[in-house]
C-alpha cells in the first residue's frame, strides 16, 4: 500500500479521486459563501501539501484567485506552490504550533488535515492554533466517520466500529498506516463539536458536504465575535 503525502491510496484518475475533487468543489464553493471574504482580506491555509498527484491537491491554492492574499502552512516542504502559483507565501510549519502573532490573518483555513494530527487532544490544540491566529473566522473540513466509504482506505463500513476494533482490522487488511491514531482518527458531528468547544472556539457551526444525499464531509466554521 503506498500512501501519498496527502494520506491517500487513490489512484489519480480513479473513481475515488474523481469523487473527491468534485467534493472538493463544493468545500471550495462552501468556504466563498460561508466566510463571505472581502477581496483584501488574508488567508492562512494549514494543512499545504507536498503532494501533487491531483489537481485538487491543494485546491485553496489552485483556485482562489487573488493569490498574494494567501499563506499557505505544512509539515512538507511544498515551496513549489510559490512558483506554480506567484503571489503565495509558503511557511512550512506545524499547525498545532503556528509561528504567528494573534490574529495574524483574517481568515484561516484548513481542508482535510484535522484527521491526521492525533488524538482528540492534539485535534483541540490543531483548531485552538486556527483560531488564535483568525482575526474574522476559520473554516475547517473533515471527512465524516458516519459517511459508508472511508476515503482515505476506501473501505466501506470498517471505520464505522469501536476505534480499536476498526484500527484493528485495517492494520489486518494491510492498512497499517491509517491503523495508527496519529495518521488518521475521523470525527463524527457531536466528535467536531465537542473538540471545537475544548478548543476554546465561542461561536461556530458544523455544516456538511453531501454525495447523494449522505453527508461526506463535516465543515467547522467558526467567527470571531463583533467582527464585519
Amino acid at each position: 500500500m503506498k500512501v501519498n503525502a496527502q494520506y491517500n491510496v487513490a489512484r489519480p484518475g480513479s473513481l475515488a479521486a474523481e469523487i473527491a475533487a468534485h467534493q472538493r468543489r463544493k468545500m471550495y464553493a462552501e468556504f466563498c459563501e460561508a466566510i463571505g471574504i472581502r477581496g483584501h482580506d488574508t488567508i492562512l491555509d494549514v494543512g499545504a501539501t507536498s503532494d501533487q498527484s491531483y489537481d485538487h491537491s491543494n485546491y485553496l491554492e489552485a483556485w482562489y484567485p487573488s493569490k498574494s492574499c494567501l499563506t499557505a502552512v505544512g509539515i512538507d516542504d511544498a515551496g513549489f506552490l510559490q512558483l506554480k502559483y506567484p503571489g503565495i507565501r509558503f511557511v512550512r510549519s506545524d499547525g498545532c504550533n503556528l509561528p504567528f502573532s494573534d490574529g495574524a490573518f483574517d481568515n484561516v483555513h484548513s481542508s482535510a488535515v484535522l484527521e491526521h494530527v492525533g488524538s482528540r487532544v492534539r485535534q483541540a490544540r490543531f483548531l485552538r492554533e486556527l483560531w488564535r491566529v483568525a482575526r474574522k473566522s476559520i473554516f475547517v473540513t473533515t471527512p465524516n466517520r458516519w459517511f459508508p466509504v472511508e476515503f482515505h482506505t476506501v473501505l466501506p463500513l470498517v471505520h464505522w466500529l469501536p476505534p480499536k476494533l476498526h484500527r484493528r482490522i485495517f492494520a489486518l487488511l494491510g492498512k497499517g498506516f491509517f491503523a495508527d491514531e496519529r495518521n488518521l482518527n475521523l470525527l463524527s458531528r457531536r466528535t467536531l463539536a465537542r473538540t471545537a468547544v475544548a478548543a476554546g472556539i465561542e461561536r461556530f457551526e458544523v455544516r456538511t458536504v453531501s454525495l447523494l444525499g449522505l453527508s461526506t464531509n463535516l465543515v467547522l466554521v467558526g467567527r470571531k465575535r463583533d467582527i464585519l
